[in-house]
């Protein structure tokens, strides 16, 4: 197979696929949502099957536990997606939708309406699921949507995208606004990345290798989402069974995802009291600790945090612990060392809540609750194509409308400009 070619074709029918897309109405989208959905529940079986082949060439590679967490399609995850497509489908449609609008004094009336950004490539690991969500959330918001999933997924991925595409095939919507890459050849991903005639924004969805990797390739514009270093900060003051309550389900919940807890901050004020309680509950979960100097005086056993366990993320059950003045010291810590996601402060005293919330500079900011809630679909917003780590067009949680953009339509009577 000459895969340029391959991903020219790839490439050129989805920028056609894309202008059809763009002006279909909702009812039509909406029912091929909802057709899919029913076509998930229906072959689970398949899905299942697929995935167990997935599942055991992962095992025989030396995956980490966290990351066959992350590939496994259960009973449950199954069900979730075709939930995520109903809800998908159960959204305001956003395309049309007018932002702004006024009359000029001349008498032309403008308007500021949301369109589909055009062709979206995401680039993912692991995640089957994702197959799913981020097909559902293109086709809603009008995007054609080409996607690459990691080797580990393939067949995983294969399924789904061929359960997807008969219910394309046999709709009013052009079967090509949905496309896999059918092969985990790496040669496959530099023409999708510099397909700038075709392709109008490249979505990462990864580790840092490959986000990075993506950055240096690409000539597309890049919507990206750098790792989640979140952090919680358990300030004094606060209610100590509410913090261990949020830290653990922060760090232990789902540990192979993005928003869960990599760095524990604890104020010096409160650190002997609730350090050693945090410990027997992270030890009891199968939690590694890593601490700073003045954790390991509290907690001696601890192994030692090196410099770089403050920029990592683990992605496991590995957590590491810092002791800090106050909550100034606190934000210094996350903003020197975090990745902008999601961060959290426990706490009583709303000064500190306030402060934190706006001295963080991250996409989520979370005052006592777990930093698991940064999700689309938690959000209320349906699923997710990823969170952006981005400053521009895009931060947070990226559904519908971070999947348009917009134009001005302006309406006349004549009026010519002097």
């Amino acid at each position: 197979m000459d895969i340029k070619q391959y991903i020219r074709e790839i490439t050129h029918n989805a920028k056609q696929a894309s202008r059809k897309l763009a002006v279909s109405n909702a009812d039509t989208k909406n029912t091929v949502l909802r057709q899919m959905s029913e076509h998930i529940i229906e072959c689970a079986g398949v899905l299942k099957a697929a995935n167990s082949e997935d599942l055991e060439a992962g095992r025989s590679a030396g995956l980490s536990g966290a990351m066959l967490d992350r590939l496994e399609l259960t009973d449950r995850r199954i069900e979730g997606m075709a939930e995520s497509l109903r809800s998908i489908a159960a959204l305001k449609d956003p395309v049309g939708g007018v932002i702004d609008g006024w009359t000029l004094p001349n008498g032309l009336q403008l308007r500021k309406v949301r369109v589909p950004l055009g062709v979206v490539c995401i680039i993912y690991e692991s995640r089957p699921d994702v197959t799913a969500d981020a097909a559902a959330l293109c086709l809603k918001s009008g995007n054609a949507v080409i996607l690459r999933g990691g080797k580990e997924a393939i067949r995983s991925n294969m399924a789904i995208y061929r359960l997807l595409r008969n219910c394309l095939e046999n709709s009013e919507l052009p079967a090509a606004c949905v496309q896999l890459i059918e092969t985990i050849d790496r040669t496959a991903v530099p023409p999708l990345l510099t397909a700038e005639d075709s392709v109008d924004v490249v979505i990462p969805r990864g580790g840092k290798g490959l986000i990075k990797k993506v950055m240096e390739t690409a000539t597309v514009p890049v919507v990206k989402h750098y790792d989640g270093v979140c952090h919680t900060y358990v300030d004094a003051g606060c209610n100590i069974d509410t913090a261990l309550k949020i830290c653990e389900n922060a760090k232990c919940q789902r540990p192979g995802t993005c928003n869960a807890m990599e760095t524990l901050l604890v104020s010096e004020e409160i650190a002997g009291q609730f350090l050693p309680k945090a410990c027997k509950l992270f030890v009891k979960r199968g939690v590694e600790l890593r601490g700073c100097s003045r954790t390991l005086e509290i907690l001696p056993d601890v192994k030692k945090a090196e410099p770089s366990d403050w920029r990592t993320e683990y992605l496991d059950m590995i957590l590491s612990v810092r002791v800090v003045r106050d909550v100034g010291e606190a934000i210094e810590h996350i903003n020197a060392y975090g990745s902008g996601h999601s961060d959290a402060i426990v706490t009583g005293n709303l000064a500190n809540a306030e402060n934190f919330q706006a001295g963080v500079d991250s996409a989520a900011v979370y005052v006592n609750s777990s930093t698991r809630f940064t999700d689309g679909g938690q959000f209320g917003l349906g699923a997710e194509i990823g969170i952006s780590t981005n400053k521009l067009h895009a931060r947070g949680p990226m559904a519908l409308e971070e999947l348009t953009t917009y134009k001005w339509l302006i309406n006349g009577n004549g009026q010519v400009r002097d």
